[in-house]
């Protein structure tokens, strides 16, 4: 791949927005990679993963724009697909993702933030969608998925002025979970994941089909969803070996059956 690295410790996978020179800008050939990586790349055993930009001074500072500019309408239409088809890879992933952000997650940038599970920020860092200060509007998602996590208003606020926050203006309104020192967001988020994926596989694949259930469906549909997905839980080997080790006082093994 041209711009996207992958290492694996165990069952945690780090995932790199490789591109500094262009502060880890998406084109759409970046936005490719991160779907293959989300879709076929991981290995199987990949319990918890995180997305983080390479350098200091960007998670994902948005969208090519330079590259945009050359598009006409259906080529915007079709680069906003690739964009959506990356966010869906990421938010549809069968376990847990992290997004460490350093330095700018801007525009696409920040929808790529908002596809992730949960959000740790470096002191630095910066968030924001700037594009009507460009005359465009986000794209990729941020519009649906920014007022889930922050309510329609601060959402409606960040998009219709463009405005930047700081990490802990972002950590006071939910759109991070955690503000941790500069340079610290990536260790902070690997440990997060490796406590996450210490838990059982499939238990953690359910809980995330259900928590997006609730995105998508109304609260009856997604207590129906969940109680499905509660109850087949109960017929898995790490289910048993769950509730055997806390009867026994003991660490379980699990094994992702």
């Amino acid at each position: 791949m041209d711009h996207v690295r992958v290492e694996c410790e165990g069952a945690v996978a780090v995932v790199t927005v490789d591109r500094p020179e262009k502060l880890n800008a998406l084109n759409a050939r970046v936005q490719e990679e991160i779907t293959e990586v989300f879709a076929e790349v991981l290995p199987g055993e990949v319990r918890a993963a995180v997305i983080t930009g390479a350098g200091e001074r960007a998670f994902v500072a948005g969208a090519d724009v330079e590259g945009m500019q050359e598009l006409d309408a259906l080529g915007i239409r079709e680069f906003g697909r690739i964009g959506t088809r990356m966010m869906e890879a990421v938010q549809g992933a069968p376990f847990p993702v992290i997004a460490a952000i350093n330095g700018y997650a801007l525009g696409g940038g920040l929808e790529l933030a908002l596809a992730c599970d949960v959000r740790i920020a470096a002191a630095n860092a910066r968030l924001g969608f700037p594009e009507v200060t460009l005359g465009i509007m986000p794209g990729a998602g941020g519009t649906q998925r920014l007022p889930r996590v922050v309510g329609s208003g601060v959402a409606r606020e960040l998009i219709f002025t463009g405005r930047m926050v700081s990490a802990q203006e972002a950590k006071e309104i939910g759109l991070v979970n955690r503000v941790v020192g500069e340079g610290e967001a990536l260790e902070a988020a690997r440990e997060m994941a490796r406590r996450m994926a210490e838990n059982a596989p499939l238990a953690l694949k359910s809980a995330k089909i259900a928590l997006n259930t609730a995105e998508e469906l109304g609260l009856a549909s997604g207590i129906e969803r969940e109680g499905d997905l509660f109850a087949l839980l109960f017929t898995t080997e790490d289910a048993r070996e769950g509730m055997a080790a806390f009867a026994e006082r003991r660490k379980p093994e699990f094994k992702g059956r």
